[in-house]
């Protein structure tokens, strides 16, 4: 989420405006003012939102502007500027970091929409403010200067990291799937009903029989085999990942989601595309990382199975989590009933995990995410409160 994506990486957003990557920019967006701001040295969750909702909603009206095909397909989000953003920073915790951040805000002539903040327990400040910088007095496209300022107060604080996201600079999210089919029809009916503000270019595959389901939404889709020459199974990879590399390249892709792709990419791959590759894992990680988790499950006598997901890196199934889920099972399920009810987590948990990726929400520190959703502004009984708070994303 961090890494620095620039226009020679294949992974790079070709933006209809042009596309930031100062500092660790990377984009995307939503804001209002807060008044006075607090010290950050309190070592605890906070959150000020000053408008309930307002990133739901920019985000929503947003995609509301998505055309569609004859078919239903989502083609593309019209292009309307919006002057919303998202500014998150990490750093080693410090008193006055939310005063001195919310000043510059105010100085620039931008507005806080929402501001949420976490303090962990080694120190490290993380916060997400959303901001509208419509009227900004250096100018709403004059996004260096804003830019500019957020780096050196970043130079100031000694912060480890920060971006900045527009919403105008929509994300382009690629799709790598095998034969496995549900995770795939889940976020493409989600993509056609405008629920995630993204636009879907290309789906590829290491296996043609879900070609049928990208034709139905107008999505282009790639078939790219495994060609073993010699048993060499090491060039085959090799050659098809220089194919997904191209695919990446020239469909602009700036995010890629793993739905059930069979395939483990090499080290390499990994290593160039971290923290803006999401893959769901079927099994509540730690635990049943690989292959088969709800045969080894069901051996193992486990009463609670779940679904991860996370950033991939080269090793496997152990990168940084985003969003996790379980659901209760007795002995009287089989590995059939497992696979079922695991089914239906992999999809919520995989659509949770990329709407907080595309709404920035989710900040990476030590292979560990923060992920910062507004709360409610009213007490919610504890055994309510993860609801209400995924609700409110």
């Amino acid at each position: 989420m961090y890494a620095q994506l620039t226009a020679a990486s294949p992974c790079s957003r070709a933006a209809p405006r042009r596309a930031t990557t100062r500092g660790d920019a990377t984009r995307g967006g939503v804001g209002r003012r807060i008044g006075c701001a607090a010290s950050a040295s309190s070592k605890s969750e906070s959150n000020v939102v000053t408008s309930p909702g307002a990133d739901a909603a920019a985000s929503s009206s947003t995609a509301a502007a998505a055309a569609t095909t004859a078919t239903g397909g989502v083609v593309g989000l019209k292009k309307e500027l919006t002057y919303i953003a998202k500014v998150c920073v990490i750093g080693p915790d410090q008193t006055g970091m939310i005063a001195g951040l919310s000043q510059l805000m105010f100085g620039s002539g931008c507005n806080i929409l929402s501001c949420s903040q976490f303090v962990n327990e080694e120190g490290i400040f993380f916060q997400r403010m959303s901001i509208d910088y419509s009227k900004a007095f250096c100018g709403n496209d004059n996004r260096d200067v804003l830019e500019t300022s957020i780096d050196n107060m970043a130079k100031q604080y000694n912060l480890t990291s920060w971006k900045i996201a527009y919403c105008d600079d929509v994300h382009r999210v690629g799709i790598l799937v095998s034969k496995l089919d549900h995770c795939l029809w889940d976020l493409l009916v989600r993509y056609q009903n405008d629920e995630m503000p993204c636009e879907i270019p290309v789906i590829m595959s290491n296996h043609a029989e879900l070609q049928y389901i990208a034709d139905q939404f107008g999505i282009p889709f790639m078939h790219l085999p495994m060609v073993v020459v010699d048993g060499d199974k090491d060039s085959a990879k090799v050659a098809q990942e220089a194919q997904i590399e191209a695919a990446l390249v020239k469909h602009k892709v700036d995010t890629l989601i793993l739905a059930r792709y069979m395939q483990v990419l090499s080290d390499d791959f990994c290593n160039k595309h971290a923290e803006h590759t999401i893959n769901i894992h079927h099994s509540f990680l730690p635990a049943f990382e690989g292959g088969r988790p709800y045969h080894r499950a069901k051996e193992r006598g486990v009463k609670l199975i779940g679904a991860t997901a996370h950033y991939a890196t080269a090793k496997l199934d152990a990168g940084p989590i985003i969003a996790q889920s379980v659901q209760p099972i007795s002995h009287r399920d089989t590995v059939k009933d497992m696979v079922r009810k695991g089914k239906d987590l992999e999809r919520v948990v995989l659509a949770k995990a990329l709407r907080y990726h595309l709404e920035s929400r989710v900040l990476v520190h030590n292979n560990r995410t923060v992920v910062l959703i507004d709360r409610p502004m009213f007490d919610v009984p504890a055994g309510m409160q993860s609801w209400v708070g995924d609700a409110g994303a």
